[in-house]
């Protein structure tokens, strides 16, 4: 495959030509030059247009492709194509299936599946066995297969010794755990965030303490043991703020925000749509701006989809009956880049989808520079749309996005000698 990008302005601060806008010759997957202007040759598939802008291959550090088990909701292929669709050029995959990805042959199971895709896909074992909360799952088996992480998804840990012996172990093999804050002792039952919008709907809340009071308790036990925690998707300002001191000691603890906690708060539950029935949950308004200042300031290090496909008998209930989640991979950067664009510099916003997430994983560096292979997104981030259900290819189409202006469009990708539009 060959290809010239035309006139694309640079957004990577891995490389020396960020904020240039330059030209970008792809030949055969490698990146052979960058220069002001490059003259096409024969063969050659030239990529121009208003605003380009090119950056290295955007990785999502939280994605649920319920494959297998639950392929009715998202099969791996469609999710790799929304994916790409999306930008991604990389999604770490959660291990929220059915079964959960447990043991080694579940992880070879995604790995194999997903080899020969132009999306990479970095899949995530599980933290306690089958996801079960009791006993550490077989890490070092999953990790030597090819697992990058472990987490029990979206269920969190209420045995603090089994968070304590997790970190333990992990750090032992050079690896990680990723862990959901929500005590289910507190938000047990909880269908929105608790408040005053809560109260007048009569929906039952769950309390900001119920994700901070277990953030503060996983905290104490990093600091006890050492090693490296995640904390995937945090939704309000008190836990910026416990993060912000986490990181003040030095404790290696890093964390994310999904991209609907920056852009929607409360107060779209108000129509009982379930497209809003999320966990974390919607926030108030002043929680969104704290993670918008967080992700400003770098204290949140990396914005997810956390993208969660949901079948209509899934979602199509009532409030209290519905299921979590809401996809998330093709809207993900629009979202993130309107809710941003006045708070946080696109440089800023680019690292949180590229060099963080690559540096928690502990992968390659990816950058654009001559000499590399081509692992690259092209976008335009002033263009903005209404979302609607035809952006959306992945097998279920609950999103609270639809019919809202996002920013940013998503030309296409570029990996492994492959260009995806």
């Amino acid at each position: 495959m060959n290809l010239l990008i035309k006139q694309a302005t640079i957004v990577d601060s891995n490389s020396s030509h960020n904020g240039k806008v330059v030209d970008i010759l792809i030949e055969k997957g490698v990146i052979t030059q960058i220069k002001k202007s490059i003259t096409p040759g024969k063969g050659i598939k030239t990529i121009e247009g208003n605003n380009l802008h090119v950056s290295a291959g955007w990785l999502d550090m939280q994605v649920n492709f319920c494959d297998p088990g639950n392929e009715h909701k998202e099969t791996l292929e469609k999710g790799l194509k929304a994916a790409a669709k999306g930008g991604f050029t990389g999604v770490a995959v959660m291990s929220g299936t059915n079964p959960p990805l447990h043991n080694k042959a579940q992880i070879d199971y995604v790995v194999n599946k997903a080899k020969s895709n132009a999306v990479d896909v970095y899949p995530v074992g599980t933290l306690s066995y089958n996801q079960e909360g009791k006993d550490l799952s077989e890490m070092y088996d999953m990790q030597l297969s090819g697992a990058v992480a472990f987490s029990d998804y979206k269920k969190p840990i209420k045995d603090a010794g089994l968070i304590l012996r997790a970190l333990q172990y992990s750090n032992n093999i050079n690896s990680f755990i990723i862990t959901h804050c929500d005590d289910k002792t507190i938000s047990h039952g909880g269908l929105m965030n608790e408040g005053v919008t809560s109260t007048r709907l009569g929906l039952k809340g769950m309390p900001v303490l119920a994700e901070e009071i277990m953030l503060q308790r996983n905290i104490q036990i990093l600091e006890y043991t050492g090693g490296k925690i995640h904390i995937p998707t945090i939704s309000t300002k008190g836990s910026v703020d416990i993060i912000k001191k986490a990181k003040a000691k030095k404790l290696n603890i890093t964390c994310g925000v999904a991209a609907y906690n920056l852009l929607l708060d409360e107060t779209e539950v108000e129509g009982f749509d379930t497209n809003f029935k999320v966990n974390p949950p919607l926030r108030t308004k002043e929680d969104v701006e704290a993670l918008k200042k967080g992700v400003a300031d770098g204290i949140i290090d990396v914005i997810v989809s956390d993208h969660n496909p949901q079948d209509i008998e899934s979602k199509d209930l009532e409030f209290d009956l519905a299921d979590n989640g809401m996809v998330g991979l093709e809207s993900c950067f629009g979202v993130a880049n309107a809710a941003l664009s006045s708070k946080a510099s696109l440089e800023t916003l680019i690292d949180t989808l590229t060099k963080n997430p690559r540096t928690i994983l502990g992968l390659k560096e990816v950058s654009v520079k001559q000499g590399e292979e081509a692992n690259l997104t092209i976008f335009n981030p002033g263009t903005k749309y209404v979302f609607e259900k035809s952006h959306i290819i992945s097998s279920n189409k609950n999103s609270g996005f639809i019919g809202k202006e996002l920013k940013g469009e998503v030309i296409g990708v570029i990996n492994k000698d492959k260009f995806l539009s």
